[in-house]
């Protein structure tokens, strides 16, 4: 089997309730999401899909992707896509970094080499292990009263897991927290995630309200040596995000900074392939973990449920199913959630159907 002809195409993807705000203003209403279709000299097609959440949430934005995508396409001409470890070398060799890009690429080898294998991406990742999935949804950045609403519309579509955005001023994020707890319950998962929006100062009056509560606090401030200051200042269980991207920012969060669980988005890690290793990694050195995506749709979802599925019991903290927020589906809004857990494909590689005709022409096309 060798690969073709690679395809990208273009697709907005609209935030299913108005807008989603994060910490520092950021605020994601409409994004561009890139498909990638890897078709093999048999016929067969590989997808996959890289979507940035705003341009200012991790060094990656749209227009970025797409050229990376443009200059790596061709060097996999004429690569067998099952053959992971060429793919990566191929992509490696083209770009320094640009992990974003390599994600939907490498996703789209693996899907090629789930249905060369009759087999879903979960068996060949370690077996599916974890099904139903546990999701969370993400609650925005707002007032607390905007808060508590959301996250009794998040009850009422059955989630017990909820990741609170953060990040502005910490005496209102601890007024918005005691609010979310108000609402919930012993057996409720309440992460608050400030997507390293705080600076040093705000992160260690923060901790101090919140001090006690029964959460996970997830990536205070963007540098490391701040999170290690606050670490050191509180007893709270602390989830690392942004700061890890490869195996040495791995061991450094578990080892270092104390982390109980490290969050591996496909996108940030640059794909299936280094995040089957980093999530391996995580849990050989006792961490547990979170997978997920900074965005996208049904693709990238079903992406994310193979990784999640296949992480060891008692390993995967929660995930996410991206697609739950997006008002566009390519492939009949598959997998999707019920009453807060996610369902895996079960069909070879991804699982699912992509809608080709709703994606229009190619925007490039290598091969």
């Amino acid at each position: 089997m060798r690969i073709a002809r690679i395809d990208l195409f273009g697709q907005s993807l609209t935030y299913l309730y108005g807008s989603f705000t994060l910490s520092r203003d950021r605020v994601a209403a409409t994004e561009q999401t890139t498909l990638v279709r890897v078709t093999a000299d048999d016929g067969s097609e590989g997808w996959g899909e890289v979507c940035p959440l705003t341009g200012a949430y991790l060094p990656a934005f749209g227009g970025g992707v797409r050229a990376a995508l443009a200059e790596l396409a061709p060097a996999l001409i004429g690569a067998d896509p099952r053959t992971l470890a060429d793919v990566t070398a191929r992509m490696d060799a083209t770009l320094m970094g640009q992990g974003a890009a390599k994600s939907a690429l490498d996703v789209a080898c693996w899907d090629l080499l789930g249905k060369a294998a009759g087999q879903p991406l979960a068996t060949l990742l370690g077996g599916r292990v974890n099904d139903p999935l546990p999701l969370y949804e993400a609650i925005p950045l707002g007032t607390p009263d905007e808060t508590a609403q959301k996250l009794a519309d998040s009850q009422a579509r059955g989630f017990t897991r909820f990741q609170l955005k953060v990040g502005s001023d910490p005496r209102r994020d601890a007024a918005a927290l005691r609010r979310v707890l108000e609402l919930t319950g012993p057996d409720d998962l309440v992460i608050v995630d400030a997507n390293a929006g705080w600076r040093l100062d705000d992160a260690l009056v923060a901790v101090r309200l919140l001090e006690g509560l029964p959460i996970y606090l997830e990536q205070p401030c963007r540098a490391f040596a701040d999170c290690l200051h606050v670490r050191r200042a509180t007893g709270l269980p602390m989830i690392y995000d942004e700061l890890v991207t490869d195996a040495a920012s791995l061991v450094a969060a578990v080892q270092e900074g104390g982390a109980s669980v490290v969050n591996l988005k496909l996108s940030k890690v640059g794909g299936m392939t280094r995040g089957k290793l980093l999530r391996d990694l995580a849990v050989s050195l006792g961490a547990r973990v979170m997978v997920e995506d900074s965005w996208g749709g049904d693709v990238a979802t079903a992406a994310i449920s193979h990784l999640a599925a296949s992480t060891p019991p008692g390993a995967l903290l929660a995930t996410s199913y991206v697609n739950d927020a997006t008002a566009e589906h390519v492939a009949g809004h598959v997998p999707r959630s019920t009453d807060g857990h996610g369902s895996v494909p079960s069909g070879a590689g991804l699982g699912i159907a992509v809608d080709v005709e709703a994606l229009g022409a190619p925007l490039f096309s290598a091969g």
